[in-house]
C-alpha cells in the first residue's frame, strides 16, 4: 500500500460537478486500489461560493478521506497547513494535477511527483513561453492528451518526456442504467473557453465556441434532440438566440450539474453524448478525450464527439464516435440513433476495458513509482 498526497482544483471551479469528478476520481480510485490517499487544494480567496463547492464535493465523495482546504497558510476546511505538511513527509507519491499545489512546504514532503495535465497543448505552450505551467519540480509527467510526443501531434513537448494517460473513471460510481425514454443527446459545456485562445508559432486555436457555431444547424438536420448544459454570458446573447432558433435546447449548467451527485444524474438521463472539442485539441491531433465522454461511456451512453485523434488508440465507431464536419456529425447520430441498444452497450465495454480506474491507475503507478 501506498501513501498518496492528491491535489487539483475543486473549490477553483465553483459550482461544477464535472470538475469535481475529475480530480476526486483519482482519490476514490487509489483508495479502491488499497492506498491511504489525503486531497489537498489551495486558493487565494475564502469566498462563500468556494467553500461550499468544497464542502459539497467532498461530502458526496471523499468519504473518510483526510482533505484540506488551505488559503494561504491558513486552513479554511479540514486539516491544518501543518498536519498537512506532516502528512506529506510520510508520502510515496504527490498526484499534482494541473499542478495545482504550489506550497513547497507540502510539496517537497513526498518521495516522489507526478505531474498530471489535463489542458493539453495549453499546458505544454503556456510552458515554453514562460507563462506559469508549474512544470518544476516534478518527477514524473502524465498527459491526457495521448499523442503528444508522437509524429501525428504537433504540441510541443516543452523539453519534457509526457506519458499518455487516460481519464480514470470509477466504475462502481457510473454504473450501466437503464436509458431514459426520450433522453437526448446533451453535454456540459462553457460557451467561452476560459482557457481562451492560443497562439503557438504561426498557428492561432480560436476559441471553443467557434466550434459550436460551425455545428449550430446540426439539430434541424438529425432526427434525435439536443440539448447542451451551457454557461454562456450576457454578451453572447446572439448566439444564444441562435442556438435556440436552430433547435438547441439550453438548460443552466449550475442547476443541472452544479454538484457531483446532480452531474451523474444529468448524464444518466440522457441518451448520449454530443460534443466539440477546443481547436487546440483537434489541429494538433493531440489524442485528448474528455473526462465527461468517459462517464457517459461508463453509464451505458453513447458518444458523439469531435475527432482529436483517438482513433489510434481506442476503437471508434461503436459507443464512441467521431465527426470533423457537420455531414459527420448528422451521420454519427443518426447511426447512434438507429441501433440504440448496441451503441449502448459498446459504449460501456469501452469503458470497462480502456477506462476503468482499477487499470488506468495501476498503470499509473508503476510508472510513478
Amino acid at each position: 500500500m501506498a501513501r498518496i498526497l492528491v491535489s487539483g482544483a475543486v473549490a477553483n471551479k465553483p459550482r461544477s460537478g464535472g470538475e469535481a469528478w475529475v480530480r476526486l476520481s483519482w482519490l476514490r480510485g487509489l483508495r479502491r486500489l488499497g492506498h491511504e490517499v489525503c486531497f489537498v487544494e489551495q486558493i487565494e480567496s475564502a469566498d462563500p461560493v468556494k467553500l461550499e463547492t468544497f464542502q459539497t464535493a467532498m461530502g458526496a465523495l471523499a468519504g473518510e478521506c483526510p482533505v484540506a482546504l488551505l488559503c494561504g497558510g491558513d486552513s479554511v476546511e479540514g486539516l491544518t497547513l501543518e498536519e498537512v505538511t506532516e502528512w506529506a513527509r510520510g508520502a510515496d507519491l504527490l498526484v499534482n494535477i494541473s499542478g495545482h499545489l504550489e506550497i513547497e512546504a507540502i510539496k517537497e514532503g513526498p518521495r516522489r511527483r507526478a505531474y498530471i495535465d489535463v489542458d493539453p497543448g495549453f499546458t505544454q505552450i503556456w510552458a515554453e513561453e514562460g507563462a506559469g505551467a508549474r512544470l518544476e519540480g516534478h518527477d514524473t509527467y502524465f498527459t491526457v492528451g495521448e499523442n503528444i510526443g508522437t509524429p501525428e501531434c504537433s504540441i510541443p513537448t516543452a523539453g519534457r518526456e509526457w506519458q499518455p494517460l487516460p481519464p480514470p473513471v470509477t466504475l462502481e460510481d457510473w454504473p450501466l442504467t437503464p436509458p431514459p425514454a426520450k433522453g437526448r443527446f446533451t453535454t456540459v459545456a462553457t460557451w467561452r473557453s476560459p482557457l481562451g485562445t492560443l497562439a503557438h508559432g504561426d498557428d492561432v486555436f480560436e476559441g471553443k465556441h467557434h466550434q459550436w457555431r460551425r455545428l449550430i444547424h446540426l439539430p434541424r438536420q438529425a432526427a434525435p434532440e439536443f440539448e447542451i448544459a451551457l454557461q454562456i454570458h450576457d454578451d453572447d446573447e446572439a448566439d444564444r438566440i441562435a442556438l435556440t432558433a436552430t433547435g438547441w435546447h439550453l438548460v443552466d449548467p449550475v442547476a443541472v450539474a452544479g454538484d457531483p451527485l446532480a452531474f451523474r444524474s444529468y448524464i444518466q438521463a440522457s441518451a448520449a453524448e454530443f460534443s466539440v472539442a477546443h481547436p487546440v485539441y483537434v489541429d494538433t491531433t493531440s489524442g485528448w478525450i474528455s473526462d465527461r465522454t468517459v462517464r457517459y461511456l461508463a453509464s451505458g451512453r453513447p458518444a458523439l464527439v469531435q475527432d482529436t485523434g483517438i482513433g489510434g488508440r481506442y476503437p471508434t465507431g461503436e459507443g464512441l464516435l467521431t465527426f470533423r464536419t457537420l455531414d459527420e456529425a448528422v451521420a454519427g447520430a443518426e447511426a447512434i440513433a438507429a441501433s440504440y441498444e448496441g451503441h449502448a452497450r459498446a459504449a460501456r465495454a469501452l469503458a470497462e476495458e480502456h477506462f476503468d480506474s482499477d487499470l488506468v491507475l495501476a498503470r499509473f503507478l508503476e510508472a510513478a513509482l
